[in-house]
């Protein structure tokens, strides 16, 4: 039996698949293999272009109408990657392919662009293409630029002449765009909105956001992240009372960086029944006070299911993720709910992590599980030994259901020198759940004598807890 055999149906299946497979940002012509087999394949193909989602990549090799008339009249998806060779330069073809990638831009067959990738790109040449893009591409479904650069050009008004209708997903970075809103109040279909890295010449006000955001009833991903801690709104604009919600029925992710006041008055507006996946990122500031970052937590039912937790301490930032009850802790996949703060200086970073945990995570309370470690590149600079101990229990107060706690290298020290400074009935006063106090194992055999005054005291509060070696 041979391919040859199989009904016209099932072979679409199969072609379905097999492009499914070969799609990539190089490789949007996987389909082209298909039908150079044989005449029977080129037609079940060509005869299939929506089942099989069939599109023309174009890199800006060559013009474009040359690379379109081989083929029958098909989707175009555009897409520039700037390349550097191992040297640190541009490759060379560069400024050739900008040109033809401009020239397709401008060309008869701009209608039939349903697709726009434009990454790493500098200014200089971002601001060429801009110049080709103040029309209105009919099928532009998924627009993605990503621009690098301290003087990027800010959008006009009638970039895209102001209308996307059939944008389904956004995607910019570093591009300044102030005028974004009037372009989303068309884009009603729209499921992803990212715009990360905005620039203080692109601010956008959360009023304006939520403005924009009316129409996008099938919104799934809002992504929004500030380059500066300028990004603060007006005070004078921020609401007395609690506003009209805006529900998003759809919206199932949240990612935020920037300051806790623009959160908090873009939170006081919107309403999302259905998120799950939420990641913050904090500049730093000592007073949080983000009581609608707290209600958004407190009613997704998800989130009530996490029993523990990790703090991730860095030379930038200090981070808090949370995890459902799994039994495997997967760093990469099953954190739904992370806060990060952008802080440099340790006893800051443990300081704003104390100030939220207490003021905006009503499930910390209830967590089993914590792990406390430091990042694998994280210089010997950043541990001060003139800071106070009692910093490092400031954060740990909130856990008061904490039943294990996990320790690595140096934190481990810090820690329970902190923890032995509560002696007497002041042993209860922090963690008052614990029972397993894990540590590395090269550190073990002395932190355990050390310990032995706070373990003892515990016991004698009826609260035994014991220190032993990690074994992870």
């Amino acid at each position: 039996m041979t391919i040859d055999v199989l009904p016209d149906d099932v072979l679409v299946e199969i072609f379905f698949y097999v492009n499914l497979r070969g799609w990539d940002l190089e490789m949007q012509n996987s389909w082209h293999a298909l039908v150079h087999v044989c005449r029977r394949w080129r037609y079940l193909v060509f005869a299939s272009p929506r089942r099989l989602n069939l599109q023309l990549g174009y890199h800006g090799h060559g013009s474009m109408s040359e690379v379109l008339d081989a083929w029958p009249v098909l989707p175009v998806i555009l897409t520039l990657r700037v390349k550097f060779l191992l040297s640190g330069f541009l490759h060379p073809k560069l400024d050739q392919r900008l040109d033809n990638m401009v020239a397709a831009l401008e060309s008869e067959h701009y209608n039939r662009i349903c697709e726009i990738r434009i990454l790493d790109t500098t200014n200089s040449r971002w601001e060429r293409l801009t110049a080709a893009m103040q029309k209105s591409f009919p099928e532009l479904t998924f627009l993605q630029v990503w621009v690098y650069g301290d003087m990027v050009p800010v959008l006009p008004d009638s970039f895209l002449c102001g209308s996307a209708p059939r944008l389904r997903i956004l995607s910019l970075k570093g591009v300044p765009f102030p005028s974004m809103p009037k372009l989303l109040l068309s884009a009603d279909g729209l499921v992803r909105l990212t715009l990360q890295d905005i620039p203080d010449s692109g601010y956008i006000s959360p009023d304006a956001i939520v403005t924009a955001l009316t129409t996008m009833t099938r919104l799934e991903t809002l992504d929004l992240q500030f380059l500066s801690p300028r990004s603060r709104p007006d005070p004078a604009s921020r609401p007395l009372s609690p506003p009209t919600c805006l529900v998003l029925p759809a919206l199932t992710k949240l990612i935020f960086s920037g300051v806790y006041e623009y959160l908090e008055d873009l939170l006081a507006r919107i309403d999302s029944p259905l998120l799950h996946d939420l990641h913050i990122t904090f500049f730093t500031n000592l007073n949080f006070d983000v009581p609608q970052l707290r209600r958004l937590i407190g009613h997704v039912e998800e989130f009530k299911a996490f029993d523990q937790a990790e703090v991730l301490i860095s030379d930038l930032s200090i981070q808090l993720r949370l995890y459902p009850k799994t039994g495997v802790v997967d760093h990469h996949s099953l954190h739904k709910l992370q806060i990060n703060i952008i802080c440099r200086d340790l006893d800051r970073q443990l300081s704003s992590l104390a100030r939220v945990c207490s003021s905006s995570f009503p499930l910390i309370s209830t967590l089993e599980e914590l792990e406390i470690r430091e990042d694998d590149f994280l210089p010997s600079s950043h541990w001060k030994d003139d800071m106070e101990n009692a910093l490092w229990l400031e954060p740990l107060h909130p856990f008061t259901a904490l039943k294990n706690l996990y320790l690595t290298g140096l934190i481990a020290r810090r820690v329970c020198d902190a923890l032995q400074e509560l002696s007497g009935e002041r042993a209860t006063e922090v963690l008052p759940a614990l029972r397993n106090l894990f540590v590395p194992r090269f550190s073990l055999p002395a932190l355990q004598e050390a310990m032995l005054p706070f373990v003892a005291a515990r016991q004698l509060s009826g609260l035994p807890m014991v220190v032993d070696r990690w074994k992870g």
